[in-house]
């Protein structure tokens, strides 16, 4: 993942931290003189500068020295950046300088990170990491728990929790409502409690993690331990590398506990409007079978980046005597031993559960509508993902935040290019199980460009399987494989378009998700979901990620065309790694600090 691909060859004899100090220099000197075109002249003609919030009020990248003067002289003189410097030493390697850098704005504190070639700045990487006045108290400033100083009736701190958790929804109002407690509202909420940001996570289930453990028995994460570690607290060093999902929505209820997050379970909302003239939104929460309307300012939908599930509507389904079930409803194959199941689809879900389905003596078939990616597990975690999320990585220092900055700090125009040559490594090391798997007619993909799992993921959320041993039996056929688009139902079969006829006691719909702004839909209007337009996506043009190019995800964790309306989601890395940029903005706007949006992502698919 941090290969670097044949950049230009350094000429210049000087030490690495010594370039580095140059270019800061340089840079701030620019900067100090409103110089903004000197200032873009220090980037390389093919150059990249992404943004996390520092100067931009945004997630955003520009590209080449004319988009950087362009976001200079939109923002220089607000922004006043100072004190550039370099943290630790710059290393050097095939022609390119790597250097952690630290920086100040009017307002905040941020890091970063520099590639340099001998013709400037390649990337820059600016984050905020903190505002200036509003740091979170942790370390030496953490809160003394207890006051030292006696007096009558002094609560405890259990009956402060009470009082304060009794309070809120009914006098005090929360600043920022985050809709959906999953891993994305609690890491999210953890954030704003951490800052001091009157905050509130709801959801519909009975308890923090039952998003998990409401999921067919199976399931486990895909992603290994150390890149899944939420905010503040990490797992332990005996936790699993692949968590169980039961054991994960234990350990998110744990966390929501001991990090004190505003939460409120048994609670569904029901509508939301916003009021422009006073600048809040009017939410009815229907919380065990109370009615009740809450006030905030910000309103934060963290319900998944997948959105809502897509539910095929075909001919025949109000005939089949069996049962239908979408994946995220599926229970588990406890009942279905000895029956005929179909499952329509071959992403994560479907392998995961015509392996469970095999393992518990059903007759699996699984429907491959279109081409799907398939990376086995030991190769990514290995090949994919070593160098940053692994035990050694953690050997060779790259903590869990530099891994999450390093992989930032790759725009996403050009990440392509350093994934291709991995998957052509694991192409090449499983070289026999892919001829298994093509050879029983499966239909297999690399991406549009060869660049593998994390591309897909980033473009379009779908398309790809991680294997944990369910390819091997489609690649054998102790789960039968068929192929095509479904054409109807009857009272005891699926019927493909090409008239195949698949029997069938329980249908299972692995058929994906839609937009996250699907919920706003539900929840606001159609109207506001089209103003927020589809999220998720960067605009690669390549198979359900349609253009023009974006340059960052579309709408996820950053302003929105809709005042006060945010969307937060990703897996446990980007739930963890971007809930600071959306928390310190919403901290910033709760404090009143004027927070200017430097290009305010335009709306190109309302879904």
């Amino acid at each position: 993942m941090t290969e670097l691909l044949d950049p230009p060859t350094a000429t210049d004899p000087a030490d690495p931290s010594t370039r580095v100090e140059s270019w800061l220099r340089d840079f701030e000197d620019a900067l100090t003189a409103r110089d903004t075109g000197r200032a873009a002249s220090l980037f390389a003609p093919t150059s990249f500068w992404r943004d996390l919030v520092s100067f931009t009020w945004n997630i955003t990248t520009v590209e080449d020295p004319a988009g950087v003067e362009t976001l200079l002289d939109d923002v220089l003189d607000r922004v006043d950046p100072s004190a550039f410097t370099l943290t630790e030493p710059a290393t050097e390697a095939d022609g390119v300088v790597e250097a952690w850098i630290a920086f100040e704005t009017g307002v905040g504190r941020g890091k970063g990170h520099l590639r340099l070639t001998d013709e400037g700045a390649w990337t820059l990487l600016t984050s905020l990491r903190e505002l200036k006045g509003h740091e979170e108290n942790q370390g030496e400033t953490r809160p003394q728990g207890v006051s030292h100083e006696l007096s009558k009736g002094r609560p405890s701190w259990k009956e402060e929790r009470d009082a304060e958790e009794a309070d809120l929804g009914h006098g005090t109002q929360p600043y920022a409502l985050v809709i959906g407690g999953g891993q994305g509202g609690i890491a999210l909420g953890a954030r704003l409690r951490q800052l001091g940001v009157p905050a509130l996570v709801v959801d519909r289930h009975d308890r923090p993690g039952d998003q998990w453990r409401s999921r067919y028995k199976s399931l486990c994460l895909h992603d290994p331990v150390w890149y899944d570690h939420l905010p503040y607290l990490p797992f332990p060093k005996n936790w699993p590398v692949f968590a169980p999902k039961d054991k994960v929505g234990d350990w998110l209820e744990m966390y929501t506990r001991v990090m004190e997050v505003p939460y409120w379970s048994r609670s569904t909302v029901r509508s939301a409007t916003f009021d422009e003239a006073a600048g809040t939104w009017s939410v009815t929460v229907e919380r065990d079978g109370e009615s009740i309307e809450l006030r905030p300012t910000q309103l934060v939908f963290a319900t998944g980046m997948s959105g809502k599930a897509n539910v095929p509507e075909l001919p025949g389904q109000d005939v089949f005597a069996g049962e239908q079930q979408h994946s995220s409803q599926h229970p588990g194959p406890e009942a279905y031993s000895g029956k005929k199941v179909v499952v329509i689809g071959s992403n994560n879900s479907a392998f995961d559960i015509c392996g469970a389905l095999w393992e518990n003596d059903a007759d699996v078939t699984m429907v491959q509508r279109s081409s799907t990616h398939i990376v086995k597990s030991a190769s990514l975690m290995d090949i994919g993902l070593g160098d940053l999320y692994s035990e050694r990585a953690v050997e060779a220092g790259v903590t869990t935040e530099k891994a999450d900055m390093i992989f930032a700090s790759l725009p996403y125009r050009i990440m392509h290019e350093f994934q291709i040559p991995l998957y052509e490594q694991m192409a090449e090391r499983d070289a026999d199980f892919y001829q298994r798997l093509e050879s029983a007619g499966f239909d297999h993909d690399w991406g549009d460009d060869g660049s593998g799992l994390f591309m897909k993921y980033l473009r379009r959320g779908s398309g790809y399987y991680i294997d944990v041993g369910a390819a091997e039996l489609v690649a054998d056929g102790r789960v039968k494989l068929a192929h095509g688009q479904v054409d109807h139902l009857t009272e005891t079969s699926v019927v493909l378009a090409d008239g195949t006829e698949l029997e069938a006691d329980l249908v299972v719909y692995a058929t994906g998700y839609g937009s996250m702004n699907g919920w706003v839909a539900d929840i606001v209007d159609q109207d506001t979901a089209a103003r927020v337009g589809k999220c998720w996506g960067l605009g690669s043009e390549t198979t359900k990620d349609p253009g023009p190019w974006e340059g960052e995800q579309r709408n996820m964790w950053k302003p929105t065309q809709v005042e006060n309306l945010w969307m937060h989601g990703g897996n446990l890395h980007q739930s963890r790694h971007y809930s600071l940029y959306l928390a310190l903005q919403l901290k910033a706007r709760y404090e009143g600090i004027p927070t200017p949006v430097h290009g305010l992502q335009e709306v190109h698919h309302t879904t």
